[in-house]
C-alpha cells in the first residue's frame, strides 16, 4: 500500500496541472455560443503557453507523461460510447460508398503527398488520419499507434482544427454556388469537415435535414478509426519482418483500439444505462481535455518552429482533396 500512496504522490502534481487546465478549456469552451473552437485545441495552448514562459519543475513531469501516455489511452476508449455501429445503415449504401472512398482515397493521398514533400511519414500519417477521419479526436487516438512526439500532435490538432473551422464558414457560403439538396449537402459536410461541433454548425445553418445526415454521416465516418489504426500499427511494427504469428500479433495489438470497438459494441447493443452512458461520456470530455492539456505540457515551441511551413501545406491540400473527391462523388452518384 505505501508502494502505491508514493506512486500516487509521484504523480499527483503534474495530474492535477492537466486537470486544471482541463476545467478552465472546458468552461471556456462552453462560453462560445456555437462551440466551434474545440477545447482540445484550448488545452493545448494553454498547456505551451505554461511550458513556455514559466519554469516547471520537475515534479511535475511524472503526471503529465502518465497523463499523455495512459490518460490518453483511457480517453480513446471511452470515446467509443458516443458511436453505434447501427449509425451507418442510415445513411444507405451509397452514403457508405462516398464516405469510405472519399476517407480512405484521402488517407492513401495524403501519406503519398507527404513522402513526395519529404515530410517525415510518421507525421505525415498524423495529418492523413485526422483530416480523413475525425480532426483532433483522430489526432489524438493515432498518435500512440504512429508514436508521434507532443510537438507533432500540438501542430497537427491545432492545423486540423483550423482548417475545420474555415470549411464550416466557407460551406454554408458555398452551397448556393454548387447547388445541393438539403440531404447532398448534410452529407457532404459529414464526408468532408473535420470536428463533429463544425460540422454541425456548417449543415444546420442550411436546414434541420441537412443538419441530420450530417450528423449520421459524421459519426459514421468515425467509425473508421479503428480499422484504419489497426492496419497503420501493423504495417509499422511488420515493416521488416513479415511473419504473422499468433505472439506477434498479441505483442503489437494496440489494444486500447479494441477496447474502443468494444465499447462502441456494448454501445450499439444498448448494454449500458443511459444514465452511466451520459455521465462517461461527460467525463471522457474531461479526460480527453486533461491529456491534451499534458501533451500542451510536454512541448517547447522551439521544437515547434523547427517543424516548418511543410506539413501545414500538406494538411491544406489534403483536405482540398478530401472536399473536393467527396463533392464529386455526391454530383455523381445520386443519393
Amino acid at each position: 500500500m505505501s508502494t502505491l500512496r508514493k506512486q500516487v504522490k509521484i504523480l499527483l502534481p503534474g495530474i492535477l496541472l492537466a486537470s486544471l487546465i482541463s476545467i478552465t478549456s472546458l468552461m471556456l469552451g462552453n462560453l462560445q455560443s456555437a462551440k466551434v473552437i474545440n477545447p482540445l485545441l484550448i488545452s493545448i495552448l494553454i498547456g505551451i503557453v505554461i511550458r513556455n514562459i514559466f519554469r516547471l519543475k520537475r515534479g511535475f513531469d511524472p503526471g503529465i507523461e502518465f497523463s499523455v501516455k495512459k490518460i490518453l489511452r483511457l480517453s480513446v476508449i471511452l470515446l467509443g460510447l458516443r458511436l453505434s455501429f447501427f449509425q451507418v445503415l442510415d445513411i444507405g449504401f451509397r452514403g457508405i460508398f462516398i464516405l469510405v472512398l472519399s476517407s480512405i482515397g484521402t488517407l492513401l493521398f495524403t501519406c503519398w503527398l507527404g513522402s513526395r514533400l519529404n515530410i517525415n511519414y510518421r507525421f505525415a500519417q498524423l495529418i492523413a488520419v485526422g483530416t480523413s477521419i475525425c480532426g483532433a479526436s483522430a489526432v489524438v487516438a493515432a498518435a500512440p499507434v504512429i508514436e508521434n512526439s507532443e510537438e507533432d500532435l500540438a501542430y497537427v490538432v491545432a492545423t486540423i482544427t483550423s482548417l475545420g473551422t474555415l470549411a464550416m464558414v466557407s460551406y454554408p457560403i458555398l452551397q448556393g454556388f454548387i447547388q445541393l439538396d438539403f440531404n447532398e449537402f448534410g452529407l457532404w459536410c459529414g464526408a468532408s469537415i473535420h470536428e463533429v461541433a463544425q460540422v454541425l454548425a456548417a449543415s444546420f445553418q442550411i436546414g434541420t435535414l441537412s443538419g441530420e445526415v450530417a450528423t449520421v454521416a459524421k459519426l459514421s465516418r468515425v467509425l473508421l478509426i479503428a480499422p484504419v489504426l489497426l492496419i497503420l500499427s501493423f504495417q509499422k511494427k511488420n515493416y521488416h519482418n513479415h511473419e504473422y504469428t499468433l505472439t506477434r500479433i498479441i505483442n503489437f495489438m494496440p489494444w486500447f483500439v479494441v477496447f474502443f470497438l468494444l465499447a462502441t459494441l456494448l454501445n450499439s447493443l444498448s448494454l449500458i444505462p443511459i444514465d452511466i452512458k451520459i455521465l462517461l461520456v461527460e467525463f471522457n470530455h474531461f479526460l480527453l481535455s486533461l491529456a491534451m492539456a499534458a501533451v500542451g505540457l510536454s512541448t517547447r515551441l522551439s521544437k515547434i518552429t523547427k517543424i516548418g511551413f511543410k506539413p501545414f501545406f500538406l494538411a491544406i491540400l489534403s483536405w482540398f482533396f478530401l472536399s473536393s473527391v467527396s463533392l464529386l462523388l455526391i454530383k455523381l452518384i445520386v443519393i
